[in-house]
């Protein structure tokens, strides 16, 4: 069964599933970029070469998602699975079901903030990087900026379809906000270790708890990549690597965006923001 970390591109999916790759997968809760290779990304090829091989075509994959599902369950083994999909049902085919999925960590953040980490990741201009969380579209593997021929898509659906889709077909569901894991690492943490303890065990004491958060902190991760350890970086219309963790905590929409820009987010998205306490 799938326990899966979910959310929209540039809103803290990697630093989560850092905290568990570390949690589930080493004995003192040290992190290294190696224990996110546990946690697979769906989809993704290897999935899906048991049933064809035309991996460019979604409307072909779509046909799949679910059988490929219950293969990766076949083990009867609880396991991890990131994804930025959207959860939704398209021709009476649904990305997930309730057979193949255990619970979702759902990650979050608030959309003002990410206007400037896509334009960093995709290198699109602030304005561009607005209508990409207006606009419902597919992203897709590259590599040192290219596309990957027959790369397999991810649809993502706008920001907020992308939260409650996810949020109302799932009852087993814990809300991870990017905001909350910076003022408070150590809570997140815990309420992390409390859910997932609901479907398996989970080893923890208080220095791998320590050591998890010392390792997984945005300057730690940070210094790791300008190492070079870090291999999912996208890259520059100059073939040069862009920086992953690039602003984190210091990403503040009040000093990098115009009141044009603001006041769209805020009407579009007004709703789920309430909600999720981006707005009052």
């Amino acid at each position: 069964m799938i326990i899966w970390l979910t959310s929209y591109p540039k809103s803290g999916n990697t630093w989560v599933r850092s905290i568990v790759a570390a949690l589930m997968y080493s004995d003192d809760g040290v992190f290294n970029f190696d224990l996110l290779k546990r946690i697979n990304q769906f989809p993704r090829k290897e999935y899906f070469k048991t049933f064809t091989n035309d991996f460019g075509n979604f409307h072909e994959i779509k046909k799949h998602w679910e059988i490929a599902q219950d293969l990766i369950n076949l083990d009867n083994k609880i396991k991890f699975l990131k994804t930025h999909h959207i959860n939704c049902e398209l021709d009476q085919y649904e990305f997930t079901n309730r057979k193949n999925t255990l619970a979702t960590i759902y990650i979050v953040r608030d959309p003002r903030n990410l206007v400037s980490s896509i334009s960093n990741h995709y290198s699109l201009t602030l304005e561009n990087s607005k209508k990409f969380l207006f606009t419902p579209q597919f992203i897709e593997k590259k590599k040192k900026g290219e596309l990957v021929k027959d790369s397999i898509k991810t649809l993502l659906g706008t920001w907020d379809e992308h939260y409650k889709f996810w949020k109302h077909n799932n009852k087993d569901f814990l809300l991870i906000k990017y905001e909350d894991l910076i003022k408070n690492s150590r809570l997140e943490l815990e309420r992390i270790i409390n859910f997932i303890k609901k479907y398996t065990d989970v080893q923890s004491n208080e220095d791998k708890n320590e050591n998890i958060i010392k390792t997984t902190n945005f300057k730690y991760l940070q210094n790791l990549e300008e190492k070079g350890y870090f291999k999912e970086n996208a890259y520059g219309t100059v073939n040069q690597k862009k920086k992953f963790f690039n602003l984190g905590p210091e990403n503040n929409w009040k000093n990098l965006l115009d009141k044009k820009i603001i006041d769209e987010i805020e009407t579009k998205f007004s709703t789920e923001m309430k909600e999720l306490g981006y707005l009052k």
